[in-house]
């Protein structure tokens, strides 16, 4: 039976995974939503306050001027069987609260990474190394960051071996669309492996 259709080939419902986008403020976890989301990304954003200013960091995103309070969501279709649900996690950690219920139920996630500011994506990697969710970590190449080679952004993050790692543009969607395989294709294996042992 081909996956995705009935035994009289007719289309079935097809399969919906919900994968979270993760990382530090000012990443770009809402510009990868955008980029990639086939309908009009639902967002909570709010404008930076003076209020915040004292716990919110903008160095090296001084340009920024809004932030995510509660969640983004988007939808794309990756085949005409496969649909993922995309929830990206407000990046500051007065709103980490919201992490639990959004990872309800998640298939993998995103850690966008911004070698500027590197540090602000350990609590992510934390999280889904805690919880045993699978996660790839996606570096966001910004204009004007410096490159760094993938081994010494793995040794600077203190990232296991078996997390891919790959280079990412949160603004293209073919970009973030390859990002997204890697997190399915990821997930795939881990569940797989996680089979075997439990089997031996």
């Amino acid at each position: 039976m081909e996956f995705g259709r009935s035994e009289r080939g007719k289309p079935v419902e097809p399969v919906t995974l919900k994968i979270l986008v993760a990382g530090g403020f000012g990443v770009g976890k809402t510009t990868l939503v955008g980029a990639v989301s086939e309908i009009r990304p639902l967002r909570t954003e709010e404008l930076l306050t003076e209020a915040g200013r004292p716990v919110d960091d903008t160095s090296g995103v001084e340009g920024k001027h809004t932030t995510t309070v509660a969640m983004d969501f988007g939808r794309i279709t990756l085949r005409e069987d496969l649909v993922l649900y995309l929830f990206g996690t407000p990046g500051q950690e007065r709103f980490w609260f919201m992490w639990d219920e959004l990872s309800e139920g998640a298939l993998g996630a995103v850690v966008l990474a911004d070698t500027r500011r590197l540090e602000d994506c350990f609590a992510a990697v934390d999280y889904f190394e805690r919880r045993s969710i699978p996660f790839v970590v996606g570096v966001n190449c910004f204009e004007g960051a410096s490159r760094y080679p993938d081994d010494a952004v793995r040794e600077a993050i203190d990232l296991d071996d078996h997390v891919p790692l790959v280079l990412c543009d949160a603004r293209d969607r073919e970009s973030v669309k390859e990002v997204l395989v890697g997190v399915v294709q990821h997930a795939m294996t881990s569940a797989a492996e996680r089979r075997q042992k439990a089997t031996t």
